[in-house]
């Protein structure tokens, strides 16, 4: 079997129904292809902001350049429209994209 470690952020709205669903999928179809996933989850977007005060804190950054895949959730909503531009969810994904 082969390892693959996977990043889950599940976001905003309905970002956590989503990944929750492709997590489903996900464990469902890996043995077929003699895969056993490492599923770890960190925030990212509002929910981050929310927790940390930062749209992707470092954790979350490190978790994803030590993974084999990301799987990322809906990021923002109107909760956080009045925030700077600086703190907005949207800059998370800037950041994981780097």
């Amino acid at each position: 079997m082969i390892t693959k470690k996977i990043l889950v952020t599940p976001g905003d709205g309905i970002g956590p129904e989503v990944t929750g669903q492709a997590i489903q999928v996900l464990k469902t179809v890996a043995p077929r292809f003699e895969l056993q996933l490492e599923l770890t989850e960190k925030p990212v977007g509002g929910a981050a902001y929310d927790l940390a005060g930062t749209p992707i804190p470092d954790e979350t950054l490190e978790a994803a350049k030590n993974s084999d895949a990301v799987l990322l959730g809906a990021v923002g909503g109107p909760k956080w429209e009045p925030l700077d531009f600086s703190v907005r969810p949207e800059r998370g994904l800037l950041k994981l994209r780097s």
